[in-house]
């Protein structure tokens, strides 16, 4: 099912749910939040995305981010809800100039089952087809190998790297962008 509701200014009112023959794409919930949780307070998961937190509270930030308008996040579940994955979505879409920024995590568990790839041309299908965005980046922590062949496999183009460009844990880093357009 694909479907986008706009309210009468434009905004992005709610996330249209993805079902495949293995998950199911759907908008992030209150109920979610140990599921966030947990993974942004994983040891494995918190090296290459940009937050982590150290209890339910403090990841109520992230929970209020993700529903803040110009962000547009899907909880990947198993098709019957019960088991969380992890989670895909949209920053700062500019629905004027046309841009979002891709971001995901998964929680380990689900590594390697090809869940991404599955996933994540949903994501970037629905912003440049149904948003009509003309570009999508993704910015890869230089070190994160597996993200940035996972971008390659999903038709991202390597436009360039941000030589310390940010920093991290005391020390700066690369950042890789990867970028998909309209066609």
């Amino acid at each position: 099912m694909l479907t986008l509701n706009k309210d009468s200014t434009n905004s992005l009112v709610m996330n249209p749910i993805f079902k495949t023959d293995t998950f199911l794409l759907r908008e992030i919930t209150a109920d979610d939040l140990p599921h966030i949780y947990h993974g942004l307070s994983h040891p494995e998961v918190i090296p290459f995305y940009g937050v982590s937190f150290d209890s339910l509270e403090a990841t109520r930030e992230q929970m209020d981010w993700y529903a803040k308008p110009e962000q547009q996040w899907w909880a990947i579940c198993s098709l019957d809800g019960d088991e969380f994955y992890g989670a895909a979505g949209l920053n700062d879409i500019d629905l004027q100039v046309g841009t979002a920024e891709i971001g995901l995590w998964l929680l380990p568990d689900y590594w390697g089952q090809g869940i991404l790839k599955q996933a994540l041309p949903f994501v970037a299908d629905y912003g440049l087809s149904k948003l009509g965005l003309n570009r999508i980046e993704g910015f890869v922590d230089g070190g994160n190998t597996n993200c940035k062949r996972a971008m390659a496999k999903l038709d991202f183009i390597h436009e360039k790297t941000l030589e310390n460009a940010e920093e991290k844990d005391g020390r700066m880093i690369d950042v890789e962008v990867y970028v998909k357009t309209r066609k």
